[in-house]
């Protein structure tokens, strides 16, 4: 699936939900299904500035392909990392520079959390769109 379909089905599945509670247990229960990183990955270079609760990304890469994992000790949060791998995850640094990242707006997740949490979302975005330009830097 491209960036764009994948987005698109994050936004029907949480239009779906009409309260804000129901959509944070959503997010929650997507937290749930990221598995945990090894130890030896939730180290301080993995680590994420510039977030309240403590977020680890890694980035693999192999034939151009990236892949994101990820874990959070905030249920919220790992469930918007989540997210973001859902979307992001299996496709190419070129894509992921590319890609106009509206799902986190259209679902209204922007509204709806504090202001240290959008600047953690905006953190972990930033962060994984870094991994793709060094990686695209890389590649030449």
């Amino acid at each position: 699936m491209t960036i764009e379909e994948l987005q698109q089905e994050i936004i029907d599945e949480f239009t779906e939900l009409d309260d804000w509670m129901d959509r944070y247990q959503l997010l929650i229960e997507l937290g749930e299904t990221q598995p945990p990183l090894p130890a030896a990955e939730k180290v301080d270079q993995n680590l994420i500035d510039g977030c309240q609760s403590r977020v680890w990304l890694v980035c693999d890469e192999k034939d151009g392909i990236l892949t994101f994992r990820a874990e959070s000790d905030a249920l919220i949060v790992k469930g918007i990392v989540t997210l973001l791998i859902r979307v992001l995850s299996g496709h190419t640094a070129a894509d992921i520079l590319n890609a106009d990242l509206h799902f986190i707006a259209d679902i209204g997740l922007t509204d709806h959390l504090s202001p240290t949490r959008s600047n953690g979302l905006l953190a972990m975005v930033k962060q994984m769109r870094m991994y793709a330009l060094a990686i695209s830097a890389k590649q030449g």
